[in-house]
């Protein structure tokens, strides 16, 4: 099969274009979208459990650990011992931190004005629809693969 006429490609070869350019948009403003998307992430009032931002964004841990760290290190993060839980770490955007989320907010605003002004309402739920059904899809056939691979373990 050609690689054009496979749904991934289409859906790699797009979201590759969308990052370099978010990352363009970032870049003038001395960060990544990688970074912007955790400010984005991070409720401006509450802050947001550390635990809870890797999986609104697909970080693994490990990833996600080193990023709080480049981001507290940079300034545009603290990280506070949550009032209610001592388990739980709650991070909070410092003013550099709120003044670059916007930024980005900026950037993702900018890219979905576009997308809405050029693409009929009609396709745009259609795609909604189909994307959601693939993400359905995707996550099932994770949870039969995990399911044969629990199967498949030697007891001790």
């Amino acid at each position: 099969m050609k690689k054009e006429k496979t749904v991934d490609f289409h859906i790699k070869w797009a979201w590759h274009a969308i990052s370099r350019m978010y990352n363009a948009h970032a870049g003038q403003f001395g960060i990544t979208m990688a970074i912007g998307y955790v400010l984005l992430n991070i409720d401006l009032d509450e802050g947001t459990p550390a635990t809870k931002i890797g999986p609104l964004l697909g970080m693994e841990p490990r990833s996600l650990v080193r990023m709080l760290k480049n981001l507290e290190e940079r300034g545009l993060i603290r990280r506070e011992i949550d009032g209610n839980d001592k388990r739980f770490v709650r991070v909070f955007l410092t003013e550099a931190g709120k003044e670059k989320r916007e930024m980005a907010r900026e950037g993702v605003i900018r890219f979905n004005n576009l997308i809405r002004e050029n693409i009929p309402l009609d396709k745009l739920v259609t795609f909604f629809e189909v994307i959601k059904d693939i993400n359905r899809l995707v996550e099932d056939e994770n949870a039969k693969i995990k399911t044969t691979e629990t199967e498949e373990l030697p007891l001790d």
